[in-house]
């Protein structure tokens, strides 16, 4: 994830305070829960925990380096729930502006004749002024009234091109069986599958247990984060809830899978899915 602005800043100033306030430099003697509770940087919390030799001194430390990772583990989760609804919402509204235009087409459909030269570019009606009789002709009219319907079944392939795309990367992988976008990713092995096949070097698949479904997921999810920048669309927790997950939701993380590595140049294509 990348880092806030501001965020080396705070982590100086926080330094600076530790450095400032923590007893360690002066005769005090054991730090305050509160001084530690200020400190920012887990860095500085590790130092003071090597540097104590007291058990108490040690307790409260390693207390404060725990709430410090809670903090900021909370602030991401936080940060990639607000980065998801972002995402669904592009998703939803991308989704919801093919269907305007599937209906403005299959609305033109009905348009009388006399129109029918508006629903064409300038060179089209150029060639049907030219050629009189294919006006006459009713299947040369039906297939130039269809036209507009005809596009959206090639919407919808775009669906079974990304499931082949996906069946023949993770085919030589044993245990890896792709029939859909639902109870094909059901145990996070698939998931783990394709993501090895561009990152080979990122973990050993082959000791990858199936009935480790929570750790398939994170290691999926995370390796993509790291080397692909994809970021986690899919929330392990509601995975597990669910013998089957929604096939909408993991088409919409393979497709953005897809795009990233398309991106990085690991995928190379004319067609964007």
């Amino acid at each position: 994830m990348e880092a806030g602005p501001d965020e080396g800043a705070v982590g100086a100033a926080s330094a600076n305070e530790a450095s400032e306030t923590t007893p360690s430099d002066t005769s005090s003697g054991t730090p305050t829960s509160q001084q530690l509770a200020a400190i920012e940087d887990e860095e500085v919390l590790n130092k003071l925990l090597d540097k104590a030799v007291d058990f108490d001194e040690k307790r409260m430390i390693r207390t404060a380096l725990r709430d410090l990772l809670k903090k900021k583990r909370e602030k991401r989760e936080k940060e990639r729930g607000s980065r998801q609804d972002d995402l669904r919402q592009q998703a939803l509204s991308k989704a919801g502006t093919g269907r305007m235009g599937m209906n403005r087409g299959q609305t033109s459909n009905h348009q009388p004749k006399s129109h029918m030269h508006s629903q064409f570019p300038a060179s089209t009606t150029s060639s049907l002024s030219k050629t009189p009789s294919s006006m006459a002709n009713p299947a040369i009219t039906t297939a130039h009234q269809s036209s507009p319907v005809a596009a959206a079944p090639n919407m919808k392939n775009v669906k079974q091109m990304l499931l082949d795309w996906c069946r023949a990367k993770t085919e030589p992988y044993e245990g890896v069986e792709i029939h859909n976008f639902s109870s094909s990713w059901s145990d996070g092995i698939a998931f783990c599958a394709l993501v090895h096949r561009f990152f080979p070097d990122a973990f050993e698949y082959s000791i990858l247990n199936p009935n480790a479904r929570k750790d398939n997921f994170e290691l999926a999810f995370s390796t993509a984060e790291r080397l692909a920048d994809c970021p986690p669309l899919l929330d392990v927790e509601d995975l597990l809830r669910m013998n089957e997950p929604d096939w909408k939701c993991v088409y919409t993380y393979i497709q953005e899978f897809y795009r990233c590595l398309v991106e990085k140049g690991l995928v190379k294509t004319k067609k964007k899915l």
